[in-house]
């Protein structure tokens, strides 16, 4: 099976938001906005100025079947800025194909070409399987942070 990882464009948009709603249903929500609307979510967040952030898209053929959404964040260490992985998602046929793996990589070779100093992602204590993922690239919980949210009205 060949990857190609490529950002997201505008002609992406269908396919993304299909993608976006398995991502959706895979981490439980069972309501979701209408097609349209999504459509127009997305189109704002990655297409209008400023943007909200940033997507590479895995395509196996023609078929999309991973996204890593991202941001940059300043400053990190000293002026410098980070990369902030925000979604990691490779549809269940992909998993364990290397899809995943050619995402990260992706974002890591992003990252020095915009001479970040950190890549950070999180992710949910109870997602066994992203945490084993990680793991298997290396990777370990960083135990000196803890993550906060507040939900907006």
């Amino acid at each position: 099976m060949t990857i190609k990882v490529a950002p997201a464009t505008p002609d992406h948009i269908n396919a993304l938001v299909k993608l976006l709603e398995e991502m959706d249903r895979y981490y439980g929500a069972t309501e979701l906005d209408s097609v349209e609307v999504r459509t127009r979510q997305v189109r704002q967040a990655l297409f209008t100025d400023p943007r909200a952030g940033f997507a590479l898209l895995a395509w196996r053929d023609d078929e999309l079947v991973g996204v890593a959404s991202y941001s940059f964040l300043w400053p990190a260490v000293g002026l410098t800025r980070s990369l902030y992985l925000k979604e990691l998602y490779v549809t269940e046929s992909a998993q364990r194909q290397g899809v995943g793996t050619a995402l990260m990589n992706a974002l890591l070779t992003l990252a020095a070409e915009h001479e970040c100093s950190r890549v950070e992602w999180t992710t949910d204590r109870d997602n066994a399987k992203a945490q084993q993922f990680y793991e298997g690239l290396g990777q370990s919980e960083l135990p000196t942070k803890l993550f906060y949210r507040v939900v907006t009205p």
